[in-house]
């Protein structure tokens, strides 16, 4: 492995000590351990990943060269399919749940993910998943309660409980019993 430059590991040290990012952290542990002299299975075994790891942890701070060191420890491009909903529905979703989806045409006097996942396909003609749309909610840090399907039985003795007679009448004389 390529030794880092005294200005490398001026940068790597002061950024550990100041890098709220575990990652980045431990990214720049593991390059200066091993500049100082520990091999990177010892440094593997510390931080809990393969050996490879820390090899490919140095040659991306070496390809990276030119780069700022936060940029030079960051993960790199991943593959697959980026992820869209996070970025689009949240300013969609803050912006109508203000308003009562009555004024909006809909048969409805407040929001369901199911009514909203419908409003951003046929408004924003965006198709997004009921899971995407409550984690939006989460994220904005929008609560409502799930409606009672059963409407609160009284108790048998409620009457007594507050006091009153246990209804009954006697002979038709207007008094209680």
């Amino acid at each position: 492995m390529e030794s880092l430059t005294v200005k490398e590991q001026q940068m790597l040290e002061e950024l550990a000590t100041q890098t709220p990012d575990a990652r980045i952290l431990r990214r720049a542990q593991a390059l200066l351990w091993v500049d100082r002299g520990e091999s990177p299975a010892a440094v593997s075994e510390r931080l809990g990943v393969s050996p490879r790891t820390i090899y490919y942890w140095h040659e991306r701070f070496q390809r990276r060269r030119g780069q700022e060191v936060r940029s030079r420890l960051a993960d790199g491009a991943r593959s697959g399919r980026p992820r869209t909903a996070l970025e689009v529905i949240d300013p969609l979703l803050a912006a109508v749940l203000d308003q009562e989806p009555r004024m909006l045409g809909y048969r409805a006097t407040v929001w369901t993910a199911a009514l909203l996942q419908h409003y951003l396909q046929e408004v924003h003609d965006l198709r997004v998943s009921r899971p995407s749309v409550s984690l939006a909610l989460g994220r904005l840090r929008v609560r409502w309660k799930r409606p009672r399907h059963q409407l609160a039985l009284r108790a048998p003795g409620w009457r007594q409980a507050k006091g009153g007679s246990n209804g009954g009448w006697r002979n038709g004389s207007g008094r209680c019993s």
